[in-house]
Protein backbone atom coordinates (compact mmCIF):
# COMPACT_ATOMS: atom_id res chain seq x y z
CA UNK A 1 0.00 0.00 0.00
CA UNK A 2 1.09 3.86 -0.78
CA UNK A 3 0.67 6.40 1.77
CA UNK A 4 -0.81 9.52 0.56
CA UNK A 5 1.59 11.39 2.48
CA UNK A 6 4.50 9.81 0.52
CA UNK A 7 2.85 11.34 -2.72
CA UNK A 8 3.53 14.56 -4.28
CA UNK A 9 1.85 15.99 -7.87
CA UNK A 10 2.71 19.08 -9.98
CA UNK A 11 -0.55 19.62 -12.16
CA UNK A 12 -0.35 22.69 -14.52
CA UNK A 13 -3.29 23.63 -16.81
CA UNK A 14 -2.72 26.77 -19.18
CA UNK A 15 -5.76 28.31 -21.05
CA UNK A 16 -4.57 31.67 -21.32
CA UNK A 17 -1.05 32.92 -22.68
CA UNK A 18 0.30 36.75 -23.00
CA UNK A 19 0.35 36.00 -26.60
CA UNK A 20 -3.19 36.87 -26.64
CA UNK A 21 -6.38 35.89 -27.19
CA UNK A 22 -5.04 33.80 -30.70
CA UNK A 23 -3.32 31.45 -27.88
CA UNK A 24 -6.46 30.66 -26.00
CA UNK A 25 -7.08 27.26 -25.24
CA UNK A 26 -9.86 26.07 -23.31
CA UNK A 27 -9.89 23.02 -21.86
CA UNK A 28 -6.80 22.19 -19.99
CA UNK A 29 -7.20 24.25 -16.49
CA UNK A 30 -10.53 22.22 -16.33
CA UNK A 31 -8.37 19.13 -17.06
CA UNK A 32 -5.62 19.92 -14.51
CA UNK A 33 -8.47 20.64 -11.60
CA UNK A 34 -10.04 17.30 -12.41
CA UNK A 35 -6.94 15.63 -12.26
CA UNK A 36 -6.39 17.35 -8.95
CA UNK A 37 -9.25 15.96 -7.45
CA UNK A 38 -8.82 12.76 -8.87
CA UNK A 39 -5.44 12.95 -6.36
CA UNK A 40 -7.32 14.13 -3.86
CA UNK A 41 -10.05 12.02 -3.31
CA UNK A 42 -7.58 9.13 -3.47
CA UNK A 43 -6.12 11.03 0.18
CA UNK A 44 -3.12 12.96 -0.78
CA UNK A 45 -2.51 15.84 1.48
CA UNK A 46 -4.26 19.41 -0.79
CA UNK A 47 -0.94 21.04 0.27
CA UNK A 48 1.11 18.34 -2.02
CA UNK A 49 -0.61 18.67 -4.94
CA UNK A 50 1.11 22.08 -6.83
CA UNK A 51 -1.53 23.37 -8.67
CA UNK A 52 -0.36 25.97 -11.27
CA UNK A 53 -3.08 27.41 -13.58
CA UNK A 54 -3.71 29.91 -15.96
CA UNK A 55 -7.37 29.72 -16.45
CA UNK A 56 -9.29 31.34 -18.94
CA UNK A 57 -12.09 34.44 -17.69
CA UNK A 58 -15.08 31.96 -18.43
CA UNK A 59 -13.67 29.08 -15.76
CA UNK A 60 -13.80 29.23 -12.37
CA UNK A 61 -11.52 26.37 -11.01
CA UNK A 62 -13.29 26.50 -7.38
CA UNK A 63 -9.80 25.52 -5.91
CA UNK A 64 -6.77 27.26 -4.47
CA UNK A 65 -3.88 27.53 -7.29
CA UNK A 66 -0.67 29.38 -8.04
CA UNK A 67 0.37 30.90 -11.23
CA UNK A 68 1.95 29.09 -14.69
CA UNK A 69 4.30 31.42 -15.74
CA UNK A 70 7.98 30.28 -16.15
CA UNK A 71 9.47 31.84 -13.22
CA UNK A 72 6.94 30.30 -10.76
CA UNK A 73 7.07 26.59 -12.68
CA UNK A 74 11.34 26.82 -13.15
CA UNK A 75 10.94 27.48 -8.93
CA UNK A 76 8.97 24.61 -8.42
CA UNK A 77 10.61 22.22 -10.66
CA UNK A 78 14.42 23.22 -9.58
CA UNK A 79 13.69 24.16 -6.08
CA UNK A 80 10.36 23.01 -4.49
CA UNK A 81 9.53 19.89 -5.63
CA UNK A 82 13.25 18.20 -5.35
CA UNK A 83 13.19 19.22 -1.33
CA UNK A 84 10.20 17.40 -0.32
CA UNK A 85 9.83 14.32 1.23
CA UNK A 86 8.11 11.93 -1.02
CA UNK A 87 8.55 8.75 -2.97
CA UNK A 88 5.59 8.95 -6.03
CA UNK A 89 5.68 11.84 -8.25
CA UNK A 90 3.17 12.61 -10.58
CA UNK A 91 3.22 15.90 -13.45
CA UNK A 92 0.29 16.36 -15.07
CA UNK A 93 0.80 19.63 -18.08
CA UNK A 94 -2.10 20.46 -20.53
CA UNK A 95 -1.20 23.75 -22.65
CA UNK A 96 0.76 24.21 -25.69
CA UNK A 97 3.54 22.83 -27.09
CA UNK A 98 5.99 23.03 -29.54
CA UNK A 99 8.88 20.00 -30.52
CA UNK A 100 12.02 22.20 -31.16
CA UNK A 101 14.77 21.76 -33.81
CA UNK A 102 16.93 20.05 -31.29
CA UNK A 103 13.74 17.08 -30.92
CA UNK A 104 13.38 18.78 -27.62
CA UNK A 105 9.29 19.30 -26.18
CA UNK A 106 8.59 22.62 -25.29
CA UNK A 107 6.05 23.60 -23.09
CA UNK A 108 5.24 27.00 -23.27
CA UNK A 109 4.36 28.87 -20.10
CA UNK A 110 1.59 31.31 -19.27
CA UNK A 111 3.59 34.63 -19.98
CA UNK A 112 4.67 33.02 -23.26
CA UNK A 113 4.57 36.14 -26.18
CA UNK A 114 4.80 35.87 -29.83
CA UNK A 115 8.06 37.82 -29.55
CA UNK A 116 9.46 35.71 -26.07
CA UNK A 117 8.08 32.33 -26.37
CA UNK A 118 9.28 30.98 -22.74
CA UNK A 119 9.10 27.80 -22.23
CA UNK A 120 9.84 24.42 -20.10
CA UNK A 121 12.06 21.93 -21.81
CA UNK A 122 10.53 18.74 -21.23
CA UNK A 123 13.84 16.68 -21.49
CA UNK A 124 15.54 18.84 -19.45
CA UNK A 125 12.99 18.30 -16.68
CA UNK A 126 13.42 14.45 -17.01
CA UNK A 127 16.72 14.58 -16.56
CA UNK A 128 16.92 16.39 -13.49
CA UNK A 129 14.55 14.41 -11.85
CA UNK A 130 16.47 11.57 -12.53
CA UNK A 131 19.68 13.07 -11.65
CA UNK A 132 20.93 13.28 -7.92
CA UNK A 133 18.85 16.44 -7.98
CA UNK A 134 16.08 14.61 -6.63
CA UNK A 135 17.20 12.35 -4.09
CA UNK A 136 13.28 11.34 -3.28
CA UNK A 137 10.05 10.86 -5.81
CA UNK A 138 11.90 7.38 -7.72
CA UNK A 139 8.50 6.40 -8.81
CA UNK A 140 7.22 9.24 -10.97
CA UNK A 141 4.68 9.69 -14.11
CA UNK A 142 4.71 12.50 -16.45
CA UNK A 143 1.42 13.11 -18.33
CA UNK A 144 1.92 15.33 -21.21
CA UNK A 145 -1.37 17.08 -23.42
CA UNK A 146 0.49 19.39 -26.21
CA UNK A 147 1.47 19.77 -29.51
CA UNK A 148 4.44 18.33 -30.83
CA UNK A 149 4.27 20.45 -34.29
CA UNK A 150 8.05 21.04 -35.60
CA UNK A 151 9.07 24.30 -34.74
CA UNK A 152 9.58 24.85 -38.17
CA UNK A 153 6.50 23.96 -39.61
CA UNK A 154 5.44 26.84 -37.61
CA UNK A 155 7.88 29.46 -38.90
CA UNK A 156 8.32 31.49 -35.74
CA UNK A 157 10.13 34.58 -36.75
CA UNK A 158 12.12 33.98 -33.71
CA UNK A 159 13.65 31.21 -32.34
CA UNK A 160 12.64 29.48 -29.45
CA UNK A 161 15.38 30.62 -26.12
CA UNK A 162 17.27 27.72 -24.43
CA UNK A 163 15.43 26.79 -21.32
CA UNK A 164 17.39 23.91 -20.50
CA UNK A 165 16.71 23.25 -16.45
CA UNK A 166 20.31 21.65 -14.29
CA UNK A 167 20.48 18.60 -13.78
CA UNK A 168 23.04 16.85 -11.47
CA UNK A 169 24.59 13.73 -11.55
CA UNK A 170 23.01 10.70 -13.04
CA UNK A 171 21.41 7.88 -10.81
CA UNK A 172 20.00 4.77 -11.26
CA UNK A 173 17.21 4.93 -8.57
CA UNK A 174 14.39 6.45 -10.57
CA UNK A 175 11.93 5.08 -12.43
CA UNK A 176 10.30 7.44 -14.24
CA UNK A 177 6.82 6.87 -17.13
CA UNK A 178 6.35 9.80 -19.62
CA UNK A 179 3.05 9.73 -21.44
CA UNK A 180 3.00 11.94 -24.41
CA UNK A 181 -0.64 12.91 -26.21
CA UNK A 182 0.46 13.83 -29.71
CA UNK A 183 3.86 12.07 -31.12
CA UNK A 184 6.42 13.54 -33.11
CA UNK A 185 5.47 16.28 -35.21
CA UNK A 186 1.71 16.20 -34.75
CA UNK A 187 -1.24 18.12 -32.45
CA UNK A 188 -2.65 17.25 -29.67
CA UNK A 189 -6.34 17.61 -30.37
CA UNK A 190 -8.29 20.11 -27.86
CA UNK A 191 -12.18 20.32 -28.07
CA UNK A 192 -13.17 23.95 -27.18
CA UNK A 193 -16.65 23.39 -26.84
CA UNK A 194 -16.27 21.04 -24.56
CA UNK A 195 -13.64 22.10 -22.86
CA UNK A 196 -11.01 19.48 -22.34
CA UNK A 197 -8.02 17.56 -24.40
CA UNK A 198 -8.59 14.37 -26.05
CA UNK A 199 -5.77 13.06 -24.48
CA UNK A 200 -6.45 14.17 -21.09
CA UNK A 201 -10.80 13.33 -21.49
CA UNK A 202 -9.50 9.54 -22.64
CA UNK A 203 -6.70 9.68 -19.46
CA UNK A 204 -9.27 11.13 -17.01
CA UNK A 205 -11.30 8.39 -17.69
CA UNK A 206 -9.11 5.33 -17.29
CA UNK A 207 -7.37 6.52 -13.97
CA UNK A 208 -11.54 7.04 -12.56
CA UNK A 209 -11.58 3.56 -13.54
CA UNK A 210 -8.23 2.96 -11.89
CA UNK A 211 -9.33 4.77 -8.48
CA UNK A 212 -8.50 2.21 -6.06
CA UNK A 213 -4.96 1.80 -7.22
CA UNK A 214 -4.45 5.59 -6.40
CA UNK A 215 -2.40 7.34 -5.92
CA UNK A 216 0.10 4.83 -6.23
CA UNK A 217 0.90 4.80 -10.21
CA UNK A 218 -1.32 2.31 -11.90
CA UNK A 219 0.49 -0.42 -14.26
CA UNK A 220 2.04 1.95 -17.43
CA UNK A 221 1.85 -0.75 -19.76
CA UNK A 222 -1.94 -1.66 -18.82
CA UNK A 223 -2.49 1.94 -18.77
CA UNK A 224 -0.99 2.50 -21.88
CA UNK A 225 -2.64 -0.32 -23.67
CA UNK A 226 -6.04 0.82 -23.02
CA UNK A 227 -4.91 4.71 -23.69
CA UNK A 228 -3.89 3.66 -27.18
CA UNK A 229 -7.13 1.51 -28.17
CA UNK A 230 -9.13 4.32 -27.35
CA UNK A 231 -7.23 7.38 -29.33
CA UNK A 232 -7.13 4.39 -32.45
CA UNK A 233 -10.68 4.22 -32.22
CA UNK A 234 -11.18 8.15 -32.47
CA UNK A 235 -8.41 8.32 -35.14
CA UNK A 236 -10.29 5.88 -37.37
CA UNK A 237 -13.59 7.80 -37.03
CA UNK A 238 -11.39 11.10 -38.09
CA UNK A 239 -11.45 13.01 -35.07
CA UNK A 240 -7.49 13.30 -34.42
CA UNK A 241 -4.28 12.08 -36.07
CA UNK A 242 -2.24 12.28 -32.80
CA UNK A 243 -0.31 8.74 -31.88
CA UNK A 244 0.08 8.78 -28.39
CA UNK A 245 3.69 7.62 -27.15
CA UNK A 246 5.27 6.21 -23.68
CA UNK A 247 8.88 5.95 -22.48
CA UNK A 248 9.82 4.03 -19.78
CA UNK A 249 13.19 4.96 -17.95
CA UNK A 250 14.24 2.59 -15.46
CA UNK A 251 17.22 1.06 -14.17
CA UNK A 252 16.11 -2.21 -15.54
CA UNK A 253 14.56 -0.74 -18.95
CA UNK A 254 14.57 2.26 -21.17
CA UNK A 255 12.68 2.25 -24.12
CA UNK A 256 10.13 3.59 -26.34
CA UNK A 257 6.70 2.21 -26.65
CA UNK A 258 4.18 2.89 -29.78
CA UNK A 259 5.97 5.43 -32.16
CA UNK A 260 3.93 6.88 -34.95
CA UNK A 261 3.60 3.32 -36.29
CA UNK A 262 1.97 1.58 -33.40
CA UNK A 263 -1.41 1.21 -32.86
CA UNK A 264 -2.48 0.69 -36.23
CA UNK A 265 -4.62 -2.70 -36.96
CA UNK A 266 -2.53 -5.14 -38.36
CA UNK A 267 -1.47 -4.47 -42.38
CA UNK A 268 -2.21 -1.09 -42.01
CA UNK A 269 0.99 1.38 -43.09
CA UNK A 270 1.51 4.50 -41.29
CA UNK A 271 -0.29 7.73 -42.78
CA UNK A 272 1.63 9.13 -45.92
CA UNK A 273 2.43 12.63 -46.13
CA UNK A 274 0.32 12.92 -49.01
CA UNK A 275 -3.04 11.67 -47.13
CA UNK A 276 -2.20 13.69 -44.02
CA UNK A 277 -2.45 16.89 -45.96
CA UNK A 278 -5.36 15.78 -47.96
CA UNK A 279 -7.13 15.03 -44.88
CA UNK A 280 -5.98 18.67 -43.07
CA UNK A 281 -6.78 20.79 -45.98
CA UNK A 282 -10.60 18.90 -46.01
CA UNK A 283 -10.86 19.44 -42.47
CA UNK A 284 -11.92 23.39 -43.36
CA UNK A 285 -15.68 22.97 -43.77
CA UNK A 286 -14.80 25.65 -47.17
CA UNK A 287 -13.41 22.65 -48.95
CA UNK A 288 -16.75 20.99 -49.45
CA UNK A 289 -18.47 23.89 -51.07
CA UNK A 290 -17.22 23.86 -54.92
CA UNK A 291 -17.60 27.40 -54.91
CA UNK A 292 -15.07 28.06 -51.68
CA UNK A 293 -12.99 25.91 -53.09
CA UNK A 294 -12.45 27.60 -56.96
CA UNK A 295 -11.90 30.86 -54.66
CA UNK A 296 -8.88 29.18 -53.10
CA UNK A 297 -7.61 28.17 -56.45
CA UNK A 298 -7.93 31.39 -57.76
CA UNK A 299 -6.31 33.15 -54.87
CA UNK A 300 -2.55 31.14 -56.62
CA UNK A 301 -0.48 32.31 -59.03
CA UNK A 302 -2.43 32.28 -62.42
CA UNK A 303 0.58 30.61 -64.35
CA UNK A 304 -0.09 27.57 -62.35
CA UNK A 305 -3.85 27.50 -61.89
CA UNK A 306 -4.69 26.78 -65.46
CA UNK A 307 -2.33 23.58 -65.30
CA UNK A 308 -3.61 22.05 -61.68
CA UNK A 309 -5.81 19.45 -62.52
CA UNK A 310 -9.45 19.94 -61.56
CA UNK A 311 -12.40 17.30 -60.02
CA UNK A 312 -15.80 17.87 -58.78
CA UNK A 313 -15.57 15.61 -56.13
CA UNK A 314 -13.43 17.56 -53.16
CA UNK A 315 -12.00 14.67 -51.78
CA UNK A 316 -10.36 13.97 -55.80
CA UNK A 317 -9.95 17.61 -56.09
CA UNK A 318 -7.78 17.88 -53.01
CA UNK A 319 -5.58 15.13 -53.69
CA UNK A 320 -4.86 16.65 -57.33
CA UNK A 321 -4.17 20.25 -56.66
CA UNK A 322 -1.52 19.11 -53.91
CA UNK A 323 0.07 16.54 -55.95
CA UNK A 324 0.52 18.78 -58.58
CA UNK A 325 1.84 21.72 -56.19
CA UNK A 326 3.49 19.52 -54.72
CA UNK A 327 5.69 17.59 -57.49
CA UNK A 328 5.73 21.08 -60.06
CA UNK A 329 6.14 24.28 -57.57
CA UNK A 330 6.54 23.49 -53.75
CA UNK A 331 6.47 26.82 -52.75
CA UNK A 332 3.10 27.10 -54.05
CA UNK A 333 1.81 25.00 -51.26
CA UNK A 334 2.29 27.99 -48.93
CA UNK A 335 0.11 30.31 -51.29
CA UNK A 336 -2.27 27.46 -51.10
CA UNK A 337 -1.98 27.81 -47.02
CA UNK A 338 -2.53 31.41 -47.66
CA UNK A 339 -5.52 31.67 -49.47
CA UNK A 340 -7.06 28.61 -46.98
CA UNK A 341 -6.64 30.87 -44.12
CA UNK A 342 -7.75 34.08 -45.76
CA UNK A 343 -11.06 32.44 -45.82
CA UNK A 344 -11.23 30.39 -42.18
CA UNK A 345 -7.78 31.18 -39.80
CA UNK A 346 -9.20 28.51 -37.55
CA UNK A 347 -5.98 28.14 -35.30
CA UNK A 348 -6.22 24.17 -34.09
CA UNK A 349 -7.13 23.89 -38.28
CA UNK A 350 -4.69 26.11 -39.72
CA UNK A 351 -1.86 24.19 -36.85
CA UNK A 352 -2.47 20.63 -38.39
CA UNK A 353 -2.37 21.85 -42.17
CA UNK A 354 1.24 23.88 -41.71
CA UNK A 355 2.42 20.49 -40.17
CA UNK A 356 0.90 18.25 -42.79
CA UNK A 357 2.09 21.12 -45.75
CA UNK A 358 5.49 20.90 -44.21
CA UNK A 359 6.07 17.48 -44.22
CA UNK A 360 4.64 16.85 -47.71
CA UNK A 361 7.21 19.48 -49.18
CA UNK A 362 10.09 17.90 -47.34
CA UNK A 363 9.03 14.30 -48.43
CA UNK A 364 8.82 15.93 -52.31
CA UNK A 365 12.26 17.44 -51.92
CA UNK A 366 14.11 16.50 -48.99
CA UNK A 367 15.84 19.44 -47.02
CA UNK A 368 13.31 22.21 -48.48
CA UNK A 369 10.44 23.67 -47.88
CA UNK A 370 9.19 27.18 -46.96
CA UNK A 371 8.27 28.68 -43.95
CA UNK A 372 5.54 30.87 -42.79
CA UNK A 373 4.20 32.68 -40.41
CA UNK A 374 1.12 31.57 -38.21
CA UNK A 375 1.88 33.30 -35.01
Amino acid sequence: MVRPTGVHALIVGIEAYEAGPGWDLPGPARDAVAFQRLLRAAGVPEAQLHLHLAPLPAFEPGVRYRPADQATLRRALVRELPAVRGEILWVWWGGHGVLDRAGHLRLFCSDATTDDKVSIDLGSALARYTSDAVLGLTEQMWIVDVCETFEEALAFRDPLPSEALPAGRRTSTHRQVLLRAAGRGRRAVNDPVRATGLFSEVLLKLLADRSSVLPALPDPEDLFTAVRERVTALRETGRTHQQPEMELRSPERTEVVAGAADGLPQGQRPESPLLRAVSALLAYPLMGDPAERQAVVAALDPSIVGTLPRHSKARTDAAGILTALARRRPEALWELYDAVLSIDDDPERKAELAAALHQLTQSCRPGGGTDRHIQ
